[in-house]
């Protein structure tokens, strides 16, 4: 069982219709998801996710004014490169073209609605599991770099 203690990580939600933003919304808070961010203005991306710095994004595909792979696009560009930010489309797009192609456009999950609520949460414990790792290596390199540089600076000239 997934258990309902809170849980780390600020979520971006992005879906058109906002009844799913709703319905996501509530299936994450009440298993213990306290950072939650959402719209279902896909023009407001871009905004969001620079001032909020999500940890994963949850994406639907088929949005007006730009869809989910021009978002997936504007996402990699607004990524630094060491970086990671994993991104879970939620879709009602069962072809498996679409599918490819969210996760060429760098989706690192995808599932289609509607989905299995227990599936959803496993798969977003896994993505923030994975991103904190990340963030745990970076900053253990950057400590190591650190060091190296004042070792370095530290050594006494030949």
């Amino acid at each position: 069982m997934i258990e309902a203690a809170p849980k780390r990580g600020r979520i971006l939600i992005v879906d058109d219709e906002e009844s799913n933003v709703d319905l996501i919304s509530s299936l994450l808070a009440k298993a213990g998801y306290t950072d939650l961010v959402s719209t279902t203005d896909a023009r407001q991306v871009a905004r969001i996710y620079t001032e909020q710095e999500p940890d994963l994004v949850l994406l639907d595909l088929r949005m007006p004014h730009l869809d989910g792979f021009e978002i997936l696009a504007e996402l990699q560009r607004l990524t630094p490169k060491d970086d990671f930010v994993p991104v879970l489309v939620l879709t009602a797009d069962m072809a498996s073209e679409a599918l490819r192609r969210a996760l060429e456009a760098g989706a690192n999950d995808f599932l289609t609605k509607p989905f299995e609520l227990r599936e959803i949460l496993l798969r977003i414990r896994n993505l923030l599991h994975t991103r904190f790792l990340h963030r745990a290596l970076q900053d253990k390199n950057r400590a190591l770099e650190e060091a190296c540089r004042r070792e370095h600076a530290a050594a006494p000239a030949d």
